[in-house]
């Protein structure tokens, strides 16, 4: 691979509020050599991240950073990103994540996919400046996703807050992206990720996992990533049927399809429910119920499981024990 073939990744960080964490986000990308530009959209932070994520850069001229005056949440900005940036391959950074070194140099090791994603380590806050002495090294058994695969994954079980699949961050080719005209759906605040690699997938994307590690999820106490509102389930499930709603999806794909979009909106009926309960009462969340029959088992089951919660283990993110102490999305072996 030529050097100007090799720095060819853009790296688009969307922000808000990440002024804590941002800064370790552009350096690590940064201190990627195959890395051609880092687009950092701050959007509508109110606490200076733009100004941080300034102070990181290198002086390499790879730098660009946008600001939002007013949210417009994270697939809108990752859209401005794609289409102000000119790299042939995009990957994506949450702000308050990072970049082991090489993470690129395994991504790019073979040519054969549209998309391309390596397992990811999850590292406590506390012990980001020594996650990097402490990662496992893991042969990368390189597999194919397929569309069914891929959305089964995103079915999450209670007491786990992520599927293993949904969390990934893959590297995507921006050909693939135009050719297809696929960009994220800026309705979406919740599941714009699954969405997209749906409707890739849809398309017939190669979509390529390694075991190797070269992201790091930083796990914070007080993370905003699991938190959503009832409006973001009605509008993911509503995807799912845009989806479905489309011409050549196989039987098996449809149907997983469906099975996610039954889990979405059951938890959205639960959550409905109880927004009800909450702002008018009980009697006008039995009405509701009482007018929505389909929804009554989504709802006294979904009941029943916040109940039982406490029985069962507390929820966290799918991970596997490494030797060093680092947890890992992915269960590997090592090399």
């Amino acid at each position: 691979m030529t050097d100007s073939a090799e720095k060819s990744v853009c790296v688009i960080i969307a922000a808000k509020n990440a002024g804590d964490t941002i800064g370790l986000a552009v350096a690590s990308a940064l201190r990627e050599p195959e890395v051609a530009e880092v687009v950092v959209i701050d959007d509508g932070s109110t606490d200076g991240t733009a100004a941080v994520a300034a102070q990181a850069d290198d002086g390499s001229g790879r730098l660009n950073i946008q600001t939002f005056e007013r949210n417009r949440g994270p697939a809108a900005a990752r859209n401005h990103a794609i289409e102000i940036s000119a790299a042939p391959l995009i990957g994506i950074l949450d702000a308050d994540d990072f970049f082991f070194p090489g993470r690129f140099r395994s991504l790019l090791a073979d040519d054969d996919w549209d998309f391309v994603a390596d397992n990811i380590a999850f590292v406590n806050a506390d012990t980001v400046p020594e996650a990097h002495n402490r990662l496992d090294h893991f042969d990368a058994r390189p597999r194919f996703l397929d569309l069914a695969g891929f959305v089964e994954g995103n079915i999450s079980k209670r007491g786990v807050r992520r599927g293993e699949i949904g969390f990934l961050k893959p590297l995507m080719r921006r050909s693939f992206l135009n050719a297809h005209g696929l960009r994220y759906n800026e309705a979406l605040r919740l599941g714009e990720d699954y969405d997209l690699y749906v409707r890739a997938l849809a398309k017939s994307a190669r979509y390529k996992i390694i075991h190797s590690c070269g992201y790091g999820a930083v796990v914070r106490g007080d993370s905003l990533s699991g938190r959503h509102r009832t409006e973001d389930l009605r509008r993911l499930y509503e995807a799912d049927r845009s989806i479905l709603a489309k011409e050549g999806l196989s039987h098996g794909d449809a149907a997983a399809i469906r099975r996610h979009e039954r889990h979405i909106r059951d938890r959205y009926e639960l959550r409905h429910f109880l927004d009800i309960k909450s702002q008018s009462g009980l009697v006008a969340a039995a009405g509701y119920a009482l007018a929505h029959p389909f929804a009554v088992s989504a709802i006294a089951s979904g009941i029943l499981a916040d109940k039982t919660e406490r029985f069962r283990k507390s929820g966290s993110p799918i991970a596997h024990s490494g030797a060093n102490g680092l947890r890992y999305l992915l269960q590997a072996a090592p090399d």
